[in-house]
């Protein structure tokens, strides 16, 4: 049984001496959720800019779906992937249930909308500039890289907070992942399942 000093203590040695295990369980961790974000950027950014430039009816009911599924339950995120990829759903065939892709699709579904919703910010940015925007002839679809270039600074903390949400998340990759060793056995489900071990010097290493 480890106590709190020596938990801590071991946990040290296994982050300095580059413990092989919890390296590949971090290293596939960030490949999962750096390319979650990347893939989530890529969508929510123009859709969130979007949502700011363009008026259309539906707009506001757009915008509180957005704010609302920023609170979407992990779980229920990965249970509805897990729907999808099952060997009976509609993308059974393609075999991608318990792999690192569907953890990438659930952390996607969990991260686009809060990317989107808080890009609305530069709505602000638009009604400050939106006179000489006009007045070099730009269409509000060309406003858009403008704009995101503009807020980049502020975006990136968009995007980091997407990155917490990925990283941290445990219930969805969980169930579409299979914790999986060496496979889909990332982080958060580790150190799930090595504190229920206990194994507290992997768990506080991981974390």
């Amino acid at each position: 049984m480890f106590t709190s000093d020596n938990a801590f203590s071991t946990a040290l040695t296994l982050i300095l001496s580059m413990d092989s295990a919890l390296i590949s369980i971090v290293m596939l961790s960030l490949q999962v959720s750096l390319m979650a974000v990347l893939i989530a950027s890529l969508i929510a950014l123009p859709l969130g800019a979007a949502l700011a430039l363009w008026r259309f009816p539906g707009r506001n009911v757009v915008i509180v779906a957005l704010n609302a599924l920023m609170g979407l339950p992990p779980v229920v995120a990965g249970l509805c992937v897990y729907l999808l990829l099952s060997r009976a759903g509609p993308l059974g065939e393609w075999g991608l249930l318990f792999t690192p892709t569907a953890m990438v699709i659930a952390q996607v579904i969990l991260v686009m909308p809060i990317i989107a919703a808080l890009t609305q910010q530069v709505e602000a940015l638009h009604g400050e500039y939106a006179e000489q925007l006009n007045s070099l002839g730009l269409t509000r679809l060309r406003m858009i890289p403008t704009l995101l270039w503009d807020a980049r600074f502020g975006l990136l903390t968009v995007i980091l907070a997407g990155f917490g949400r990925a990283s941290a998340e445990v219930g969805a990759v969980m169930i579409v992942g299979g914790n999986i060793d060496g496979v889909t056995r990332v982080m958060t489900t580790s150190i799930v399942l090595e504190t229920s071990k206990g194994n507290l010097p992997m768990a506080l290493g991981l974390g």
